[in-house]
């Protein structure tokens, strides 16, 4: 929630933020009015400055100084004052060429793009592989071993896959296994854990053991916190006393899946936490830019960077919407492609323009 500024106070706010991202130093009546032909006298701009640091968005670091802005002075400014901005021509096809030149592995896309983050914003970066946002069930094989032992292996669409041993009542032969298999295939295609459950009782006892085991294999994937996460750029931030502390936050991943449950939208685009936003106490001293990528609804990631409060704004924010860009498509090759045709049509239709 911001307090209304004049369009005078806006500007001087807006001033004194982009001063204070390139030297690192407080802001003086005089400097603006001198170096920025404001058409106002010392006297005036002393007193939208009085007016803005009593509602919160400047702060004086003793009496006789500058002001420099406050975290909510920045959210001010990122939310109302930044503007558009993006990254030069010849910058975008470098990057662009350098993901065009990888190949199409996830591994290697997801370094690649915590690496460029981080070079281009002189930060650190991360970056979460995409995940489905709500695990579907692809197919199972059952497979005669010896006795009464089947290995049954169920895959999700995205591509995980569990095997596990199931003990039956009596021996089967393998095309009795098969033939339990095409069914349940069959009849769960694309199936969710609320669609697994709901068709529970068409199934006979053999295949209610199996669909419950799959049940289990939803489940977990559901409720599963983030798995990988890659890194890149941490010697960046752990040599500045302020953001030593944001080290810590990115190695443990309960920190790191927490913030990004709370800060995560429906929706693709470019979000800025400022200072922690007063729930996470590494971050005082930083500021996060992040994004989610991929296909909305269907498999998605985050990739992100952070650096101190002081960091060029327009230029990282527009870095991290370039490279969600390019993931999202990597996504769509990479994963919608093998997806039933109903998820694959819905997921080109959701994709953003690069």
């Amino acid at each position: 929630m911001f307090y209304d500024l004049t369009e005078r106070q806006e500007k001087l706010l807006e001033l004194v933020v982009r001063h204070y991202i390139e030297t690192g130093l407080p802001t003086g009546s005089k400097t603006l009015v001198e170096q920025f032909d404001l058409n106002v006298s010392s006297a005036t701009v002393r007193n939208d400055f009085a007016a803005l640091t009593e509602l919160g968005y400047l702060m004086q670091w003793h009496t006789s100084a500058g002001r420099v802005p406050t975290e909510q002075g920045f959210r001010y400014f990122v939310q109302k004052l930044l503007g558009d901005f993006h990254l030069p021509m010849d910058e975008q096809q470098m990057i662009r060429h350098q993901f065009h030149q990888a190949r199409l592995d996830l591994d290697q896309w997801m370094r690649l793009a915590a690496a460029i983050l981080a070079r281009t914003s002189l930060g650190a970066s991360f970056v979460t592989p995409p995940r489905p946002s709500t695990n579907r069930f692809k197919h199972v094989q059952l497979i005669s071993t010896q006795g009464r032992l089947v290995l049954m292996i169920v895959v999700l669409y995205g591509g995980e896959i569990k095997q596990q041993m199931l003990t039956l009542a009596e021996p089967l032969t393998q095309a009795q296994l098969s033939q339990t298999a095409d069914r349940l295939n069959a009849l769960l295609a694309n199936a969710t854990y609320d669609d697994v459950r709901s068709r529970m009782s068409q199934l006979d006892t053999l295949e209610v053991d199996v669909t419950t085991l799959i049940l289990e294999t939803l489940e977990r994937a559901d409720s599963r916190a983030i798995s990988d996460i890659y890194r890149d750029g941490l010697s960046n931030i752990v040599e500045d006393a302020r953001t030593r502390q944001a080290v810590r936050f990115l190695e443990e991943r309960t920190l790191l899946a927490s913030m990004l449950s709370e800060t995560q939208t429906e929706e693709q685009g470019v979000q800025v936490v400022i200072g922690g936003e007063g729930r996470w106490e590494e971050l005082k001293n930083c500021s996060i830019i992040l994004s989610r990528y991929g296909v909305m609804d269907a498999f998605s990631g985050t990739v992100a960077v952070i650096g101190p409060t002081r960091m060029p704004y327009g230029r990282n924010v527009a870095a991290v919407r370039y490279v969600a860009n390019l993931m999202s498509g990597f996504v769509y090759e990479y994963y919608v492609e093998d997806a039933p045709e109903s998820l694959a049509q819905e997921a080109v239709e959701k994709l953003p323009e690069i």
